[in-house]
C-alpha cells in the first residue's frame, strides 16, 4: 500500500514538473497564425509511388535498372509496386482532400509519357494517367503542382550519357513541351528539376543514387552546367511560348539544407560559408544572382585543386557569357527543399581525407551534426533554427525571391503515434514564421510526404508518410498517423498552438 501511494505521488510529482516544462517552453514557442498568403501542400514522387513499373508501354528507368541489382537498395526492396499509386490514385486523392491541403506536389514520370525518352512516341497510356490524376484533382479543388523531373530518367537517355551529355538540353526541352501542351491548360505551377545537387553529386559523382557512375571531382561538376542550361531552356520556353496562354509560374528546386561553421571562428565561418557556395550556391546563384556565373569560391577552389592535381584546366565547367544571361533570371520562385543543418570545420581536414578529385576535396572541410540526437535517417536531425537561417541566406544570396517550400519532412522506422515527425514538423514551421518576419517571401509550406513510399537506397524501411503504407497488403492499405490528424488540424486552423500539440498529443515541448 505504502509503495502504491508513493508512486502515486511520484506520478503526480512528474506529471507536474512537465506541465511546469512546457509551460517554460511556451513562454518561447507562442500561438502563431500562419499568414493569409502561404499555401499548405503535400508532396510525393512518381518512382516513389506509382509502381507499375513495365505496365502498358512504359520503358525503364534508371532506377528501374538499379533497383532490380543485387546489393544497391539497402532492404533489397523495389519500386516495382511501391505504393500501386498507378492503380489506386483516387485514393491518394481522398487523403490530400482529408487534409484539406491547397496543393498538391508530385512528379510525371519521363519514360511513362515518352518510353523512348524522345518525342517521335508520345504514350497514350501515360497521359491518360495524368490526365486522370490532374483531373481528380481538381474535382477536388486542389491545386496540383508539377515537377518535370524528379529523378527517373528513361534508361535509354542515360545510355547516352544521361546529365552528362549536353544534348540532354534539348531532350529535356522536347519531353517538357509535351507536358505543357498536354497539362498545361490546367497545370498552373510547374517546377522543371528536383534537387540538382542531389542528381549530379550523388549519381555521378558518387555511387549513392542512380545512376551510380561514381566519377566524382568531374561528374559532379559536368552534370551542374548541363541541368541548370537545360533548366534555363526549359524556362524560356514556357516563358515565350506557354505562358502568355497558360499564365502559370516555372521554376526550380534546390536542396536548401543549412551549412554553418562549426564553431564561431573566423576559419569556420569561412568553411561554413564555403559549403553552402558548394551545396547551394553552385545551382542557385547562376540563376538568382544579380551576376549570374558560379560561386566565385567554388571557382577558385576548385582551379586551385585542379591545378595541384595535374589537370590541364579546372574540372569545373566554364559558362560563356551568353550562357551566363540566358541562365540568368531562369526562376519565377525559388523551390526550396530543407531537412537539417551541418557544421563545417577545416581543422581534421587533410588531403586524402576525400578521394582525389573530388567534390569534398575541392570543399577542404569536414563536418557533423555536432551532438543532436540522430533521426532514425541522419538528414532529418532535428535542427529548427537551420530552416530560418537556410531561408534567411536564400533572402540575402538570391535578391529576396518568393519562396515556394516544396519538401520538408522527418523519416522514421514506423509506427502510427509518430509524436517525433509531429514535434520536428511544427518547429520547423515555427522557424518558417521566424523567416517570414525576418523578412522571407516564403509563398508555400509543404510536408514529404504523403504516404510512406520507396525512399529511394533506403528502400521501403524509412518511412516518411503521415499516412502509413502497409506493404504486406495487396493493396498496399493507407492508414493515418497521428500526424496526419495534426497536419490536418493546421491546416483548418492555419494556427500553431504549443498548447494545443501539449494537451492533445501528450508532447513535451
Amino acid at each position: 500500500m505504502k509503495v502504491n501511494m508513493l508512486l502515486s505521488k511520484l506520478f503526480i510529482l512528474v506529471k507536474l514538473i512537465v506541465m511546469v516544462l512546457c509551460e517554460l517552453e511556451n513562454e518561447t514557442m507562442k500561438i502563431r497564425k500562419l499568414s493569409d498568403g502561404m499555401k499548405l501542400s503535400i508532396a510525393s514522387a512518381a518512382y516513389q509511388i506509382e509502381g507499375a513499373w513495365n505496365v502498358a508501354d512504359k520503358s525503364p528507368s534508371i532506377w528501374d535498372i538499379i533497383s532490380h541489382k543485387p546489393n544497391v537498395i539497402n532492404d533489397g526492396t523495389t519500386g516495382d509496386d511501391a505504393c500501386k499509386s498507378y492503380e489506386y490514385y483516387k485514393r491518394d486523392i481522398e487523403m490530400i482532400k482529408f487534409l484539406g491541403v491547397d496543393s498538391y506536389r508530385f512528379s510525371i514520370s519521363w519514360p511513362r509519357i515518352l518510353p523512348t525518352g524522345f518525342p517521335n512516341k508520345i504514350s497514350d497510356n501515360g497521359v491518360r494517367y495524368y490526365n486522370n490524376v490532374i483531373n481528380e484533382l481538381l474535382a477536388n479543388g486542389i491545386e496540383p503542382i508539377v515537377t518535370i523531373y524528379h529523378w527517373d530518367l528513361p534508361q535509354s537517355l542515360q545510355d547516352l550519357g544521361g546529365w552528362a551529355n549536353p544534348l540532354i538540353a534539348n531532350w529535356f526541352e522536347d519531353y517538357s513541351r509535351i507536358l505543357f501542351k498536354t497539362f498545361g491548360d490546367r497545370v498552373k505551377t510547374w517546377i522543371t528539376i528536383n534537387e540538382p545537387k542531389q542528381i549530379g553529386l550523388f549519381g555521378y559523382g558518387l555511387s549513392y543514387l542512380a545512376p551510380r557512375l561514381n566519377i566524382h571531382g568531374v561528374g559532379e561538376y559536368i552534370t551542374a552546367k548541363h541541368m541548370l542550361l537545360a533548366h534555363a531552356r526549359v524556362w524560356h520556353l514556357y516563358d515565350e511560348q506557354f505562358r502568355p496562354q497558360q499564365k502559370g509560374t516555372i521554376g526550380i528546386t534546390i536542396a536548401t539544407d543549412f551549412r554553418t561553421g562549426m564553431t564561431e571562428s573566423p576559419e569556420d565561418i569561412q568553411a561554413g560559408s564555403d559549403a553552402m557556395d558548394f551545396e547551394v550556391g553552385l545551382y542557385a546563384h547562376p540563376i538568382f544572382s544579380a551576376d549570374g556565373d558560379f560561386p566565385e569560391s567554388v571557382k577558385r577552389r576548385v582551379a586551385k585543386r585542379s591545378k595541384e592535381q595535374g589537370f590541364g584546366r579546372s574540372r569545373l565547367p566554364k559558362f560563356t557569357d551568353e550562357e551566363i544571361e540566358f541562365v540568368k533570371g531562369t526562376s519565377d520562385f525559388y523551390g526550396f527543399n530543407h531537412y537539417s543543418t551541418r557544421f563545417y570545420t577545416r581543422e581534421g581536414f587533410a588531403p586524402g581525407t576525400y578521394p582525389v578529385p573530388s567534390f569534398d576535396d575541392d570543399l577542404g572541410a569536414v563536418s557533423s551534426y555536432k551532438n543532436y540526437t540522430p533521426a532514425a535517417i541522419i538528414h532529418c536531425t532535428e535542427i529548427p533554427k537551420g530552416m530560418r537561417q537556410a531561408l534567411n541566406w536564400v533572402k540575402e544570396s538570391c535578391n529576396n525571391p518568393p519562396v515556394m517550400i516544396t519538401e520538408n519532412g522527418f523519416g522514421t522506422l514506423g509506427g502510427l503515434q509518430d509524436k517525433d515527425r509531429v514535434r520536428y514538423i511544427m518547429r520547423y514551421i515555427d522557424s518558417v514564421l521566424d523567416a517570414v518576419d525576418d523578412g522571407v517571401n516564403v509563398t508555400m509550406y509543404t510536408v514529404w510526404s504523403l504516404m510512406d513510399n520507396f525512399e529511394w537506397v533506403n528502400g521501403l524501411r524509412i518511412k516518411f508518410g503521415i499516412f502509413e503504407t502497409d506493404y504486406d497488403s495487396n493493396m498496399k492499405t493507407r492508414r493515418p498517423r497521428l500526424s496526419a490528424f495534426w497536419f490536418r488540424h493546421l491546416v483548418a486552423t492555419r494556427t500553431l498552438d504549443p498548447n494545443f500539440e501539449a494537451q492533445f498529443l501528450n508532447l513535451e515541448f
